[in-house]
């Protein structure tokens, strides 16, 4: 127990000023002030996770993870599988303009409108094609990353080709899943990754049991309780 300002305590509470309430709280109410962002190079990167699970949550983990790198000067980028759009979803999602304005994140979405196996109307081989040009386009980063020093700063605005210091594959689970990709595709891309790379991965209802011998860390996002098992569509700034 802390001693306490004796003019403070013996205050009703609806006397007590903004500046005391925020004096007494933990941290002192203080915020601390943000550094701009300069290229920088992680100390610790090089593992791989992995989100999974039937869950909302498993994007926005990964994203906020991109984000937060990002902030301290990595180079980051975020290569989506599967997310072409559908009817519920804007083209346009908030993470892209969010992206747009932070140095140093980059994003590319190579999905076909609507989603495999849905009966959606869309082109289940055009979304074989997307998925695998995606793939392809992983392999081609992680090979750029592998000719770099990734224990060096990166230009913030350089070439993907040129090095990355974190890469989230985002949706390349569910891409497994659909039979879009074969396990044995993203356990070569674990064998490609150089070892200063940070690789993320998500989607997949299913257990991606496949990786629990070369993931570092496998993460399952459990529902408990979702709106649209009552109907709610995808609402804009929440989902997407």
């Amino acid at each position: 127990m802390t001693d306490s300002d004796p003019a403070t305590s013996e205050r009703p509470a609806s006397e007590t000023t903004p500046e005391q309430t925020r004096r007494e709280t933990p941290g002192g109410g203080v915020r601390p002030t943000a550094d701009s962002i300069e290229p920088a190079a992680p100390a610790e990167f090089g593992l791989v996770q992995a989100w999974w699970g039937g869950g909302k949550g498993k994007t926005t983990a990964a994203l906020g993870m991109a984000f937060r790198a990002a902030g301290h000067g990595y180079r980051v980028h975020v290569l989506q599988f599967l997310k072409g759009g559908a009817d519920s979803v804007e083209g346009v999602r908030g993470e892209y303009n969010a992206i747009a304005a932070v140095p140093g994140i980059s994003y590319e979405n190579t999905g076909h409108y609507g989603w495999h196996g849905l009966l959606d109307g869309s082109d289940d081989d055009e979304h074989l094609a997307k998925a695998r040009g995606a793939l392809a386009r992983a392999e081609e980063i992680l090979s750029g990353a592998a000719d770099a020093d990734l224990t060096e700063p990166l230009d913030l605005d350089g070439d993907l080709t040129d090095g990355v210091h974190l890469l989230v594959l985002d949706e390349v689970l569910y891409a497994v899943d659909q039979g879009l990709l074969d396990e044995s595709d993203i356990l070569d891309l674990l064998e490609q990754k150089p070892d200063s790379l940070e690789l993320v991965l998500t989607g997949s209802h299913t257990e991606p049991t496949y990786l629990l011998d070369s993931a570092d860390l496998v993460t399952e996002v459990r529902k408990v309780k979702h709106p649209f098992d009552r109907g709610v569509r995808a609402r804009k700034g929440t989902e997407y």
